[in-house]
């Protein structure tokens, strides 16, 4: 599946997307730690074998500590999820 990060340049905005398109809890919030333990828990059942995050620039402009985040998470779950994985693109 493709994450689209056009017009994203927000935490905020980042994590309201992540709980609309991927398949987390109503619970999760605007929060790293939340995004991680939902895409691992997601990872072992509803997560799609790949996830695609594009146009990812103005995040990254705008939040660019967000985005350092953003790119060990999805390191740290490459790791741990193979074959599932999460890509920049």
């Amino acid at each position: 599946m493709t994450l689209d990060l056009t017009g994203i340049n927000t935490k905020v905005g980042f994590h309201h997307l992540a709980k609309t398109e991927l398949p987390f809890p109503d619970w999760y919030g605007v929060s790293w730690d939340a995004f991680w333990d939902c895409v691992i828990a997601a990872a072992r059942d509803e997560m799609p074998q790949q996830v695609i995050i594009t146009n990812w620039a103005e995040f990254a402009e705008a939040c660019p500590r967000d985005m350092q985040i953003l790119r060990e998470i999805i390191a740290d779950y490459n790791k741990e999820m193979a074959p599932k994985y999460m890509e920049l693109a």
